[in-house]
């Protein structure tokens, strides 16, 4: 029998390139989101007989009874992602960043789900000296959207029981080309700006930030649907690709976009700097990331050359200025 998933947030910019992938992979998708950065990517999978699209809100418990029904797998991308989203409006943030989390995790176990995979950050692990930053280590979450992500893991993790099997994903920052495409991610933002004009801003530089392809990413989503209930359940994992300085990053997007482009140093604004170690993911499961941070680079030049990205100023490709329109 085929398993039902559902996945929230599955027309966001991981969902886009997540949800197509598993009705590729023979799933029966259900799709919850609300959509607030309009339904562009939902003309992949929209008329697909195995998947069912509902547009709702995480925080509206009837909504989420009825996406749950006859589900056997939750995999949990809905969230306001970024420092600057959460920022702007804390009560949101906590309602759906955390309240929601904790609502969707109980209502899942009495629906009868038996596996929840929830996307976390390694944000919540903030500044570390550690030249490995691996799961165990203390969480020093700095900011809300941190602090949220570190306090719904044990919601998560401590529901595990014979027939509830959960798991936390500690994913580096995303890159890489998405039909639901995200202009305020480091590496899509660096080489959009190589792209279109011709000038890199590099706030600071030696700030290491961790990376991951977005093809990546959701290849790991897919994976744990099905991986051994018993490597998994109750664990939480990094999962990242390249570790860079974020001046490596613009010198990279500078060599892959070609031309003229030129790099300057500002001053530092988001000291955040880590460099994750994703050996246990490695052992436990075999997963080994495949891409690089020059292919997404390359994936998002190409998304330019071909016009799918055809406004690079829409505000829809970055989730701050989005949000604005929605609460300002």
């Amino acid at each position: 029998m085929n398993q039902n998933i559902l996945v929230t947030g599955g027309t966001g910019y991981v969902g886009c390139v997540l949800t197509p992938k598993l009705l590729k992979l023979g799933y029966n998708v259900r799709v919850l989101d609300i959509m607030w950065f309009g339904e562009e990517c939902t003309k992949q999978f929209e008329d697909h007989p195995d998947c069912e699209l509902i547009q709702g809100d995480i925080r509206d418990e009837t909504i989420v009874k009825r996406a749950l029904a006859g589900i056997d797998t939750v995999i949990h991308l809905a969230a306001i992602s970024n420092d600057p989203c959460s920022d702007l409006n804390p009560k949101l943030t906590q309602q759906v960043n955390y309240d929601a989390v904790k609502s969707l995790v109980r209502l899942s176990k009495n629906s009868g789900v038996r596996r929840f995979i929830g996307a976390s950050s390694s944000s919540v692990y903030g500044i570390k000296s550690e030249p490995d930053v691996t799961e165990d280590l203390p969480l020093e979450p700095i900011t809300l959207y941190a602090k949220l992500k570190a306090a719904t893991e044990p919601i998560i993790l401590t529901e595990k029981s014979a027939d509830f099997v959960p798991v936390c994903i500690r994913s580096a920052t995303v890159c890489g080309y998405s039909p639901r495409m995200r202009l305020d991610l480091t590496v899509n933002i660096l080489t959009s700006h190589a792209v279109n004009k011709g000038l890199i801003t590099v706030f600071g530089g030696q700030q290491k930030r961790p990376n991951i392809h977005i093809d990546d990413i959701t290849d790991l989503y897919a994976l744990l649907v099905e991986a051994p209930a018993e490597k998994i359940a109750g664990e939480v994992f990094n999962a990242g690709g390249d570790n860079y300085r974020v001046i490596e990053i613009a010198e990279m997007a500078r060599e892959v976009v070609g031309g003229d482009v030129k790099i300057e140093i500002a001053d530092v604004i988001d000291e955040r700097s880590y460099h994750i170690s994703s050996e246990k993911i490695k052992n436990v499961l075999g997963f080994i990331p495949k891409r690089t941070v020059r292919d997404a680079i390359a994936d998002v030049k190409k998304a330019f050359e071909n016009g799918l990205i055809p406004d690079y100023q829409n505000t829809r490709y970055y989730n701050i200025k989005r949000m604005r329109e929605l609460y300002h």
